[in-house]
């Protein structure tokens, strides 16, 4: 026995081989399973650049590259009220490399459309991001310095006011038919693809006001090109304590807020989505974030994916009403 023990048999050599190979590879392979991401991440911003997403996008994915040690490309595409950005990731690999920063729009789309290019279940949710007012904005030189004085502009000349938005079905269009159905006034909207350009027109003149969203309008109201006269928020901003809700401003029962959340395409595996997760906390807590976004009124809100996907099932809910009593339609 003892000489079997000291020199085993070449089968028992073998296995003995193949034994330590397998468990030196599964050491190998191991770290290599934790390696997400190996190269960079795109997030598709889909808007225009210029607007409060692409602020949002852009200042995020800097501090999150310097924590995923790979570089972090933002990229805009536009069009079809979020939708053409959104349907090009529901079709990206779901490796994790390609995400979505979804807005307001996001749980509107499926009310308003009758068929979206995507399946309800295309997307797995990262991190919401923040949430924030929509303030109800207008230059300077326009002689309103209170809701009260549109108000009583709007119904004496129904149909001459115009307010802009980043495009159908996003906070800035719905805010607006939710402010035209409880005040009982006629505004046309006028849809841009983003808002960049439709800052552009409202601040050279080309439309009369918009319920922006406070990152894409806190400089222009802090440089004095903008009037901020209220905010659509159930409680005044943080950001802008002077500025009333609209609920106090004569359009009682008023509340709309806007959000931010990171989607990856279904199927996108756990191991990946924990990581952007993880990494997206540690970006918006960042002092760079931080002092970049709250000023501009966003309130921070990142959890988990489960609260992403929690709260935009509500948004759909309570949007699908106001969406199907307005007559509110994609075109």
């Amino acid at each position: 026995m003892s000489m079997q023990t000291r020199n085993p048999t070449p089968l028992l050599r073998h296995g003995a081989r193949l034994a330590a190979a397998a468990i030196f590879s599964a050491v190998i392979a191991a770290p290599a399973l934790a390696q997400f991401p190996e190269k960079a991440v795109r997030i598709i911003v889909p808007f225009a650049p210029g607007g409060g997403t692409d602020l949002i996008a852009r200042t995020m994915g800097d501090a999150m590259s310097k924590d995923l040690g790979q570089t972090v490309i933002i990229e805009n595409k536009p069009g079809a009220g979020t939708i053409i950005g959104t349907d090009y990731v529901a079709k990206s690999a779901p490796d994790g490399y390609t995400l979505v920063i979804s807005t307001f729009a996001h749980a509107v789309n499926p009310s308003m459309m009758a068929k979206l290019p995507y399946a309800a279940n295309a997307f797995t949710p990262v991190s919401l991001i923040g949430r924030s007012p929509n303030v109800l904005v207008m230059r300077p030189e326009q002689p309103f310095k209170t809701v009260q004085e549109v108000l009583a502009y709007a119904k004496a000349n129904p149909g001459k006011l115009t307010f802009g938005s980043q495009g159908n079905g996003t906070s800035a269009h719905l805010a607006g038919e939710l402010f035209k159905s409880l005040a009982k006034v006629d505004l046309v909207h006028v849809p841009y693809r983003g808002a960049g350009p439709a800052m552009t027109d409202l601040l050279g003149g080309q439309i009369d006001m918009m319920f922006a969203t406070s990152s894409a309008v806190g400089s222009h109201v802090n440089g004095g090109r903008l009037r901020a006269l209220a905010v659509t928020t159930p409680e005044r901003s943080p950001a802008m304590p002077q500025v009333p809700t609209l609920a106090e401003s004569g359009v009682p029962g008023y509340a709309a807020e806007s959000w931010y959340g990171l989607y990856a395409p279904a199927g996108t595996p756990a191991d990946a989505i924990q990581r952007l997760n993880a990494s997206v906390k540690r970006a918006v807590q960042s002092e760079a974030f931080r002092k970049r976004i709250e000023s501009e009124g966003l309130v921070i809100s990142a959890g988990s994916p489960e609260e992403l996907d929690r709260y935009v099932q509500a948004e759909e809910a309570r949007w699908a009403k106001v969406v199907k009593e307005a007559n509110i339609t994609a075109n």
